[in-house]
């Protein structure tokens, strides 16, 4: 008996996924590895997960290539992209998943430099690695664009997180209009947007455990959503590389937010 069809077909597909080296983005990479894609591997400096992607996909027989970058410099954001069009020989899905916080400041403690940052990590990088990687998607069309976004883009988040939630509702509204610019050059773009995942470097760093007990109190399944929670949905927008979704933000919060 063969293998379910929403198991194989992404079987072959050349995938980059940023800030894949930890947390969501290493799950996102592991899933569409073992869906049978071959898959450039960007981080910062997560080495040691970018590393053992790498050995897991050379069990699973297929390919990984390793793209080390500063995504917010443009210059390495192209670098590192060509590295993964050049490896893979094409590229047919990108998922765009490098963002951060930064840090948590009310409107009155906003300065120039943090705006900087805030920016360049959750809104310029993704312009810049979409910029670079289009040519290659065009050619390789049908192919997908998943973009990471979070349930503060839609929600405002919680104290301190004014920037952030700013740059992930553009995030969303950034899948939207970009798909009527590629639709009809065959690249399809979509977004996820998770709310409390749990188990990531993200919320490790930014929520405390009381802030994280009271958030899931609030959540209708009972429960904070897992990196695999997040992977799943994106491979789901990756193997519609031909359907007919685009422009969407699919929303997983357990029921949080439901637009």
């Amino acid at each position: 008996m063969s293998a379910p069809d929403h198991l194989t077909r992404l079987a072959g597909k050349r995938v980059l996924v940023t800030a894949a080296g930890q947390g969501l983005g290493a799950a996102i990479a592991l899933e569409l590895l073992e869906r049978g894609c071959d898959v450039a591997v960007h981080y910062r400096s997560s080495a040691a997960g970018a590393e053992a992607l790498a050995r897991r996909a050379a069990e699973l027989g297929r390919r990984c290539v390793l793209a080390p970058a500063d995504l917010t410099e443009r210059a390495a954001a192209e670098a590192c992209v060509d590295r993964a069009v050049d490896a893979l020989g094409g590229l047919d899905i990108l998922v765009n998943n490098a963002g951060d916080l930064v840090g948590r400041r009310s409107l009155a403690e906003l300065d120039d430099d943090f705006l900087r940052r805030t920016f360049a990590i959750n809104l310029e990088s993704m312009i810049w690695v979409t910029q670079r990687a289009r040519p290659a998607l065009v050619a390789s069309a049908p192919s997908a664009i998943v973009n990471l976004a979070s349930l503060a883009g839609r929600k405002g988040g919680h104290a301190g997180s004014l920037l952030y939630s700013t740059t992930k509702g553009a995030v969303i509204t950034w899948t939207r209009a970009l798909s009527g610019e590629l639709g009809p050059l065959g690249v399809r773009v979509n977004c996820v947007a998770p709310g409390l995942i749990l188990g990531s470097a993200f919320h490790a760093t930014h929520t405390t455990p009381e802030s994280a007990a009271a958030t899931v109190a609030g959540i209708p399944l009972g429960r904070a959503g897992a990196p695999a929670d997040v992977a799943r949905a994106v491979a789901y927008f990756a193997s519609e590389y031909d359907g007919f979704v685009t422009g969407a933000t699919l929303d997983l919060n357990g029921g949080v937010y439901c637009a």
